[in-house]
């Protein structure tokens, strides 16, 4: 098996690992106040990958500390919207197909405030992912529900997540208002993680301080609610994370990304296996926009991972 196959295979695994840990999540919001579960959560999958990334971490400039942190920030307003919608939801399969609109609206956010060019594909593929979005929200004559508006606010900022993401991982020049161009060094996919996954910690435990009760929390400890945090902390982040950066260091190809939008997918399938989760036909019918304009947002990388399949079985 080539390493490309290597990296593919794992990717799916992941989609996976997300999808599982959308279960965990909901049973310890079930069990716990949201925002500290979260951040319990990343706290503790920070700390095990500090542990694994402590070399790294004691070379980075103070220049990379502050941009790994900055991209913690967003992630970690995002996932206290994320969390808010898991908690608010009635239905995880719908959240996960509204939470992915965040793939479509990173084009736009590139484009709006980078200036990146983007393809054909991603214009065509907004009004579709609009037309699901629309669908899901009628259910009740349109008035969407609290945890859908969570899911979208979420998404928008997942968006511009993965933006800061993408910058803080390479090599970058930006030019200072005095004209002088200074060249940004980049942060090593390993102790960026880190530091994004402490930050998120640390934004959601100050969030649940100011927002939350503990008391019932700490007077009601369990097994089962210590079972759902230590394997979502483990394996849906921690483990998730690293294995996601993992399969994307076997392989220079972009189209593995493609993949990563069987997530909602498999979060729906789960749901209705687990939580015995039904959508109403216009429901499915929105997921289903959704998951079109997914792949019509990625068409370009798509098409090319199909016809590069097709010429090694040829």
């Amino acid at each position: 098996m080539t390493n490309a196959h290597k990296s593919d295979l794992l990717l799916v695994c992941v989609t996976l690992l997300a999808a599982i840990s959308w279960m965990f999540s909901k049973e310890a919001v079930l069990l716990m106040p949201p925002l500290l579960f979260m951040a319990v959560r990343f706290i503790m999958a920070g700390a095990i990958l500090a542990f694994a990334a402590r070399r790294s971490l004691a070379n980075l400039t103070p220049t990379q500390i502050r941009r790994g942190m900055s991209v913690g920030l967003v992630f970690g307003i995002a996932m206290s919207f994320w969390i808010m919608g898991l908690h608010h939801g009635t239905h995880v399969g719908e959240g996960a197909f509204l939470t992915s609109l965040g793939v479509v609206i990173v084009p736009i956010m590139a484009k709006l405030f980078f200036r990146e060019s983007q393809p054909l594909s991603t214009w065509l593929a907004i009004p579709v992912a609009v037309s699901g979005l629309a669908l899901l929200s009628l259910k009740n004559g349109f008035r969407p529900e609290a945890g859908q508006l969570f899911f979208v606010a979420a998404a928008a900022i997942f968006a511009l997540f993965f933006l800061m993401n993408t910058h803080a991982a390479n090599h970058r020049q930006i030019v200072r208002r005095d004209g002088t161009q200074v060249e940004l060094a980049k942060v090593p996919p390993l102790p960026l993680c880190t530091l994004t996954l402490l930050t998120v910690g640390a934004v959601t435990l100050i969030e649940s301080l100011w927002l939350e009760p503990w008391q019932p929390t700490l007077e009601s400890l369990s097994w089962p609610l210590a079972w759902w945090v230590i394997a979502s902390a483990t394996v849906g982040t921690a483990g998730r994370f690293l294995l996601q950066t993992y399969a994307q260091s076997l392989s220079t190809h972009s189209h593995g990304v493609v993949i990563l939008v069987l997530e909602p997918v498999w979060v729906a399938l789960f749901a209705a296996g687990w939580f015995q989760e039904t959508m109403a036909p216009t429901q499915l019918a929105g997921c289903s926009l959704i998951f079109a304009a997914l792949l019509i947002n990625r068409w370009s990388t798509l098409s090319k991972a199909i016809r590069g399949w097709l010429r090694k079985i040829a």
